[in-house]
């Protein structure tokens, strides 16, 4: 199915944008091997503001007169829809970012899926304590009263999701604003924009009212991002990407003081202790550093390992970097320079490198894609930039320290702080350690182990607020105390 704008429950013909200052779209490029694979319309202004118009219709037509049960059951029909089509959202998936058929069809579709089988739960578990809680309380003014609680939606919320995950993302926003009773205008990466496509015609199958889910692609600085963000019958934001970009984002949203959920990006730590099982220490940092090439916001691209084990970790983790074989590309030609070039600041700021560093040669059509060897650095001080500045890709920077003092504060050394990993076996330094770390999730022993249910967010320039289960419902909607008299 090829990227189409969705608006007022209905698919845009691709001429559609040639009469409204468009550019009549961009390619839509493979990255595994850098052929042109289909074509994405470039929504002007006018296209964006009929898509907000459409939500803002909805809210007051059908869709906004929905109860939690009605929309419990729309998520849960939204999910059957992907689970249908499983196989082609994975291809899509795959196809759009270049990640593996296995890493798409174990990760992002059947997130996707619970996402919204998750937030339906949530909306039938507890809609009465969500959206009406009663508390009998007194009045200031002397007599009783009873005082209870509405959650009400926010309104019309953009949704901009980014390239790395691209499915995953984009429902971990829409289905708790669906939930709250919010209509969402969408607008997923210009890199990824099939499954997003995939999305809208699930939910036109499933019959949502017209204008409650609407999709538009393109750009985002000058371009359709843009022209939804800084909209003013925008009344949420939701945003996954870049520190730099939420930050344009902000200033934008403060003009119309609209609220706003980042989730930015991230320069993650690691800490290995001596006393860690050595081996799961370093599978667990493969996994974490080299996971969809680097392209995950929680990515680890900081080890600081404790100085008795540190020489016998980098040969083991150099080792195991340098055996990868069946990983994917990066998501772009310019990524892909991007990552290169800090490859060659680490080696000029006087990094050595200890496995990748460079472009690897395949010997067939993967060497038109947009590759980067896994790399693995020592050798920086902390101020280097290539330890300060993420790279979102397949690169991890290994540093000794020697007391767990030193360790937080090395950790904590970063104007980031998204995630960190912590390798112990000693449960009261791994308890000690944890909550000391400026990051808002902190995993020990594993990496990426995520209940949909707990908070999950950043500090610092990772971000702002919390998402997952009641956390993005309390951002999605918002309270309104109702205080009746009662009596004389």
């Amino acid at each position: 199915m090829q990227p189409a704008h969705y608006i007022g429950g209905a698919f845009l013909p691709p001429e559609s944008e040639a009469s409204e200052a468009s550019d009549g779209g961009f390619p839509l490029v493979d990255p595994a091997d850098g052929s042109v694979v289909g074509r994405v319309p470039e929504a002007s202004r006018a296209t964006v503001d009929a898509a907000v118009r459409a939500a803002r219709r909805a809210l007051q037509g059908p869709w906004g007169a929905t109860a939690a049960p009605e929309r419990a059951a729309a998520l849960r029909m939204i999910a059957d829809g992907i689970e249908r089509r499983f196989e082609a959202f994975v291809a899509a998936e795959s196809a759009d970012t270049g990640k593996s058929r296995e890493l798409a069809a174990t990760v992002d579709v059947p997130r996707a899926i619970g996402n919204f089988r998750s937030y339906a739960d949530l909306l039938s578990a507890q809609a009465e304590r969500a959206y009406l809680t009663e508390v009998p309380g007194w009045s200031g003014g002397g007599g009783q009263a009873l005082n209870y609680t509405v959650r009400r939606p926010l309104g019309v919320v953009a949704v901009v999701a980014p390239w790395n995950l691209p499915l995953l993302l984009l429902t971990w926003k829409v289905a708790p604003a669906l939930a709250a009773g919010n209509a969402v205008v969408a607008k997923p990466s210009e890199e990824t924009p099939s499954t997003a496509t995939l999305l809208a015609d699930v939910i036109d199958e499933v019959g949502l009212p017209d204008g409650a889910f609407n999709v538009v692609h393109g750009h985002g600085p000058g371009a359709a991002g843009e022209f939804l963000t800084a909209h003013p019958d925008v009344d949420a934001i939701a945003f996954t990407g870049e520190s730099a970009t939420g930050a344009a984002i902000m200033r934008a949203a403060a003009d119309h003081v609209t609220p706003v959920s980042f989730e930015l990006g991230g320069k993650n730590p690691a800490v290995v202790f001596a006393d860690a099982d050595l081996d799961e220490a370093v599978a667990g940092t493969v996994r974490s550093a080299f996971t969809h090439s680097g392209q995950i916001c929680l990515c680890t691209e900081r080890v600081y390992v404790e100085r008795p084990v540190f020489e016998a970790f980098v040969a083991a983790l150099g080792a195991r970097a340098r055996e990868l074989s069946d990983y994917g590309p990066l998501i772009s030609a310019r990524h892909r320079d991007k990552v290169l070039s800090s490859f060659r600041l680490a080696v000029e700021e006087g990094a050595t490198v200890v496995a990748g560093g460079g472009t690897p040669v395949f010997g067939d059509a993967r060497d038109r894609g947009f590759y980067a060897e896994p790399t693995v650095l020592t050798g920086l001080p902390p101020t280097a930039r290539a330890v300060r500045e993420e790279v979102f890709g397949p690169v991890c920077h290994v540093a000794p320290f020697d007391t767990e003092d030193e360790a937080v504060r090395l950790a904590n050394d970063s104007p980031y702080g998204l995630a960190a990993t912590v390798w112990t076996r000693d449960l009261s330094r791994a308890h000690r350690v944890a909550p000391r770390i400026e990051a808002g999730i902190v995993w020990v022993n594993c990496w990426n182990l995520r209940d949909l249910r707990t908070p999950f967010g950043g500090r610092k320039a990772s971000g702002i607020g919390r998402e997952g289960g009641e956390h993005s419902l309390d951002f999605f909607s918002e309270p309104t105390n109702v205080c009746v008299r009662i009596g004389g």
